[in-house]
């Protein structure tokens, strides 16, 4: 798939990730590994925009008595969801990855993903709510977040945490539980430069 990054064993040394990118180049999937290492190298250039779904949470949707404010009535991350989470910080960190700006949905699990990566200061940011049971709100959410990101100086870093159907809508790409989506902002929208997808 075009921009579906290798799976990168996040904790892993340098050296021995490096190691497995070989193997799996090797093995025939070198398209997947250039994939992803394209999209390690936008993510460390000035003006990059990354936009990771939210780690493991089990469940789709939310449950019919979810409330914005009560994390007790959504779904949010389980323990591995945790774990994963702390380990794609540790991951970005590693790299030397930094943010000039982390915008997160007002869900839970989305906040907690945000908090638990450990890469700044985060800010809520409405227009990355789910829209997965108010599909009309596809439109003007994207377009909104489409603005902000277009009026950020062109050499700002943004993290948006989010869900899968605003990702969708937003770049593209279906991304598995807390795979990134990395690219920038061009004249016809989100120009993906590849993603980064963390085994669990």
């Amino acid at each position: 798939m075009p921009y579906r990054a290798c799976t990168l064993l996040a904790g892993l040394g340098h050296g021995l990730a490096a190691g497995l990118l070989g193997v799996i180049a090797l093995a025939g999937s070198g398209e997947r590994a250039t994939a992803s290492e394209a999209a390690w190298t936008a993510l460390a250039r000035p003006g990059a925009v990354a936009v990771m779904r939210h780690a493991l949470a089990p469940g789709t949707g939310d449950p019919a008595e979810f409330t914005l404010g009560d994390c007790s009535t959504q779904r949010n991350l389980d323990a591995r969801g945790r774990a994963q989470a702390e380990t794609i910080g540790e991951a970005l960190r590693a790299r030397g990855i930094s943010f000039d700006q982390v915008l997160t949905s007002q869900w839970c699990r989305c906040r907690e993903t945000a908090t638990l990566l450990a890469m700044g200061q985060v800010d809520a940011f409405p227009a990355l709510n789910s829209f997965f049971q108010q599909r009309a709100q596809r439109e003007p959410q994207t377009r909104d977040t489409l603005a902000y990101l277009r009026a950020l100086p062109e050499e700002d870093s943004v993290l948006l945490v989010t869900h899968q159907v605003n990702i969708t809508a937003l770049t593209g790409v279906y991304p598995s539980s807390g795979e990134i989506v990395v690219g920038r902002i061009g004249t016809g929208g989100f120009e993906v430069a590849g993603t980064i997808e963390f085994a669990y």
